[in-house]
């Protein structure tokens, strides 16, 4: 990473947590709509829909929303967004009052956010590494995105079989928070 600068270095490991962290808590929803709400398979299908599904039809809109805002603001914003949405499960479900819309709407938050957050370091990336070492950059996202899909679900798994899906949500909160840190440790401009 030398060779990219820390300013690439702080990007790539804010960009890296957050991922796994998502993929982590990949599984935590469905188990906490089924085991803590009695939620039914329908209701369970909506929540995984729901989310992308909401987030994908906001990314047409976001896409030029993000091209004219500073993306450091942008993906520190959605990261802390994404943290309180997410921290919300635990703190609702230590009161007794998570219900599935909660979960609902923080999956729809949560989406739209990672979408937002995707595109704003996407193009920030373009602007901190130069043309010649934009493969390289690309490339270590790249990494930490396919290494994040392969290893986070058995981890999650793991660890919601350890200390159950609301400690999993509430890791990938603090996920976002570690994010929102390491993307203000960049120096450079945008």
């Amino acid at each position: 990473m030398r060779k990219l600068g820390s300013d690439f270095g702080w990007l790539w490991s804010a960009y890296a947590v957050s991922t796994y962290g998502t993929w982590l808590a990949f599984g935590a929803f469905p188990l906490i709509a089924v085991r803590v709400l009695d939620s039914s398979a329908f209701a369970v299908s909506l929540l995984e829909a729901a989310g992308l599904a909401v987030a994908a039809m906001l990314a047409v809109p976001l896409g030029p929303w993000v091209a004219y805002r500073r993306k450091l603001p942008v993906m520190i914003a959605t990261d802390l967004v994404r943290f309180a949405a997410l921290a919300s499960v635990p703190a609702a479900y230590a009161l007794g009052v998570l219900s599935y819309g909660q979960l609902l709407v923080v999956a729809v938050v949560c989406g739209t956010a990672a979408i937002t957050f995707t595109a704003a370091s996407g193009a920030y990336l373009k602007s901190l590494v130069r043309g010649d070492r934009l493969l390289a950059a690309n490339g270590r996202f790249e990494a930490a995105s396919w290494a994040a899909t392969a290893a986070g679900p058995p981890l999650g798994g793991a660890l919601v079989g350890l200390l159950g899906p609301v400690v999993t949500i509430t890791a990938d909160a603090v996920s976002h928070l570690l994010s929102a840190l390491a993307v203000r440790r960049i120096r450079s401009g945008d």
